[in-house]
């Protein structure tokens, strides 16, 4: 698949079913997405795979904080969503000159290439967060260290072939661009004059 082409039709799917990737196959093509804008090369993230019994013990800590039981029902069925659960670990290398929220935007590029790789080989995936990120008998659960963080799970398996795609079109962003213009008159030193700024939109 071309990448334009993955790009255009990659959709975040509600609804996963199996088969997913093998954790060889979510390895290799994690190799691919960890080659994604990197500063320092840090990878500061980890990964940790929930599948099959085991996301029915993630539901148990995600229900841990709910109060009334249908809440609580809602809350232990999220993992069944897709047969794969990949938990996407934060961890941050602290007092380095690469600063945290350097750090986190890597590892969401790291995430997107990741969901582009996988729509290419034919599975689904959908990016959720929620309550449980800060949960902490899901941490305990997990076995996070204090300074690690949860970004989310990325749940994938395969698109349902009943669900029918909504053609996608670009969206509208040329008011969200501008062009940067230099102040008149010599760069010399002294107090800063105000720039101008045109939006490309009014030269389109």
């Amino acid at each position: 698949m071309e990448l334009e082409a993955a790009i255009r039709t990659r959709r975040s799917e509600h609804r996963l079913i199996e088969p997913a990737p093998s954790d060889q196959e979510f390895v290799d093509l994690l190799g691919w997405a960890a080659t994604a804008p990197d500063h320092g090369h840090l990878r500061p993230w980890r990964w940790i795979l929930v599948r099959g019994d085991s996301r029915t013990a993630l539901g148990v800590s995600f229900a841990s904080g709910a109060t009334e039981a249908e809440t609580v029902r809602r809350e232990m069925r999220k993992p069944l969503r897709a047969p794969l659960l990949a938990t996407l670990v934060f961890v941050p290398q602290r007092n380095h000159r690469v600063p945290d929220w350097e750090q986190l935007a890597a590892s969401s590029a790291m995430v997107n290439s990741l969901m582009l790789l996988l729509h290419d080989r034919g599975f689904g995936s959908i990016w959720r967060t929620g309550s449980p990120v800060d949960s902490a008998e899901t941490r305990t659960l997990l076995g996070l260290a204090p300074h690690e963080g949860l970004i989310g799970w990325l749940y994938i398996g395969s698109p349902d072939p009943t669900r029918r795609s909504v053609p996608r079109t670009p969206v509208p962003v040329s008011h969200r661009v501008s062009r940067f213009t230099p102040p008149a008159g010599p760069a010399e030193p002294g107090p800063l004059q105000p720039t101008g700024h045109q939006r490309v939109s009014d030269t389109l």
